[in-house]
C-alpha cells in the first residue's frame, strides 16, 4: 500500500520536487563500481543519504546500465529484501527498481511502496496488475528496446513526439490495469536508448511530457552523456554537468530527480525551487 505521505504529495496540485537517492545494490553499477553491493554497506550509505536530505531511496539489484543482462529474480530478491528490511523503520517513500513482478512483490513485502519499472511494464504482464492490486506506485519509464542492445543504433523520427507517445499510451495500460491515475509517474527515460541529441532534446522539451499531467522523474545523474559534453570521463566526475541538468529539470517543472551525489543536488533541488517559486 501506498504512502499516505507520499500519496499526499501525489495529488498535490502545487507539490515541491523532491530528490530520490540511487542505491545500487549490484556489483556492476556503472556509477559506483559495486561499492554497495553488501546489504550493511547499502544501509549504511542510504541512511546517509537520507541524513543529507534526500526524499526518496530508489533500490535496484540488477543493474541497467549498457550492455548489461538481466539479473535472476530469485538473486534480485536476494540482494535487496535485507536493504529493504533494514530501511523499513525510515520515514520516506522506498522505491525498487526492476521490471520483475516476482520482485516488485516481495520488495512492497518488504515496505516498498512504489515500483520503478525501466520497461512501463512491458517485460512483465504481470506487473501492471501486480502494482494495482498491491495499491502501489508506478514509475512507467521510456526505453528502446533492452539494456543489452538499447545504445547500440538509437532512431527516431522525433524523440520527443514519440517518447511522449510512448508513454501515453503505458500510463493508460497501467490505468486499463486497474491502477489509479494519481498513482502513475513518467520518466523519459535519459540515456535508455537515446544518443546525446536525443537526450538534450527531451530534456529541452520536457514540459511536452509534464503536459500529459503525471508528475515527472528525471534521472540524469553521471550519465554518459554529460561526460560526452563536458569531457569529464569518469561517471563520478560529472557533477557540475549533473547539476545544471537537476536544475534544468525543475526549473521545467519535474517533480522528480533521480541523483547519486545527493547533498549537492538537494541544495540545486533547493536553489532552483526558491528561484522559480512554489508550484
Amino acid at each position: 500500500m501506498i504512502d499516505e505521505r507520499f500519496q499526499a504529495w501525489l495529488t498535490h496540485p502545487r507539490r515541491p520536487p523532491l530528490v530520490m537517492g540511487i542505491l545500487n545494490v549490484t556489483p556492476d553499477s556503472f556509477s559506483d563500481d559495486g561499492r554497495h553491493a553488501s546489504a550493511e554497506s547499502a544501509i549504511a550509505q542510504a541512511r546517509q543519504m537520507i541524513a543529507d536530505g534526500a526524499d526518496w531511496i530508489d533500490i535496484g539489484g540488477e543493474s541497467t546500465r549498457p550492455g548489461s543482462f538481466p539479473v535472476p529474480p530469485d538473486e534480485q530478491i536476494r540482494r535487496v529484501e535485507p536493504v529493504l528490511r533494514g530501511l523499513a523503520d525510515f520515514a520516506v517513500p522506498l522505491s525498487i527498481d526492476t521490471t520483475s513482478a516476482q520482485v516488485a512483490s516481495a520488495a512492497l513485502d518488504c515496505g516498498a511502496t512504489v515500483v520503478n519499472d525501466i520497461s512501463a511494464g512491458r517485460f512483465d504482464p504481470d506487473m501492471l496488475p501486480l502494482v494495482a492490486r498491491r495499491g502501489a506506485g508506478i514509475i512507467l519509464m521510456h526505453m528502446q528496446n533492452d539494456p543489452a542492445t538499447m545504445q547500440l543504433n538509437p532512431t527516431y523520427a522525433d524523440v520527443v513526439a514519440e517518447v511522449t507517445t510512448d508513454l501515453r499510451h503505458r500510463r493508460d495500460a497501467a490505468i486499463a490495469a486497474g491502477i489509479p491515475p494519481e498513482r502513475i509517474l513518467l520518466d523519459p527515460g535519459i540515456g535508455f536508448g537515446k544518443t546525446v541529441d536525443h537526450n538534450l532534446a527531451l530534456l529541452r522539451e520536457l514540459r511536452v511530457l509534464i503536459d500529459l499531467g503525471q508528475p515527472v522523474v528525471v534521472g540524469t545523474s553521471r550519465k554518459g552523456f554529460i561526460g560526452a559534453i563536458t569531457g569529464e570521463t569518469p561517471a563520478e566526475q560529472r557533477g557540475y554537468g549533473t547539476a545544471a541538468t537537476v536544475a534544468w529539470s525543475i526549473a521545467q517543472g519535474a517533480s522528480i530527480v533521480r541523483v547519486h551525489d545527493v547533498p549537492p543536488m538537494v541544495a540545486v533541488a533547493r536553489m532552483t525551487t526558491a528561484l522559480c517559486g512554489a508550484r
